[in-house]
């Protein structure tokens, strides 16, 4: 069995979190509480939890000309997934903090990328490497 990655992260609304993790983005939803919603995210566990005064963007750091809102998480999909999933955000109405692109063309670390944020103003990052070899490159 490959390792999971599990992260835990505050939300607004249980029940608008279930409709864009469910809906939008399509993950399966697992265990639930009346303060906790499992989601699985391409394999992996992300956990919603009811937390309101916690959730949001808390600043941004500059990469590659961009405004990078931070904290954000995400996950890093193969170029095919990557392109999909974009189109179906844009399918579904889904505003980005940063539109999808490539970054760092021509040089070691080339990716595309796109952020959008969760309806409780969680960012999230989704990018792909041609050559996943160059995840961790220098």
């Amino acid at each position: 069995m490959q390792n999971l990655f599990h992260l835990a992260f505050p939300v607004k609304d249980l029940e608008e979190s279930r409709r864009f993790y469910g809906e939008i983005l399509g993950c399966e939803e697992g265990r639930s509480s009346e303060c906790w919603i499992d989601f699985n995210l391409f394999g992996h566990q992300i956990v919603a939890h009811l937390a309101p005064e916690a959730s949001g963007v808390r600043t941004t750091n500059d990469v590659d000309a961009d405004h990078v809102p931070v904290p954000h998480f995400g996950i890093v999909l193969p170029p095919e997934d990557f392109h999909k999933l974009a189109e179906r955000l844009k399918s579904k109405g889904v505003e980005f903090v940063i539109e999808p692109k490539v970054r760092f063309q021509g040089e070691v670390g080339e990716q595309a990328t796109m952020f959008f944020l969760d309806p409780s103003g969680n960012a999230l990052e989704f990018k792909s490497f041609a050559d996943f070899s160059h995840v961790f490159a220098k």
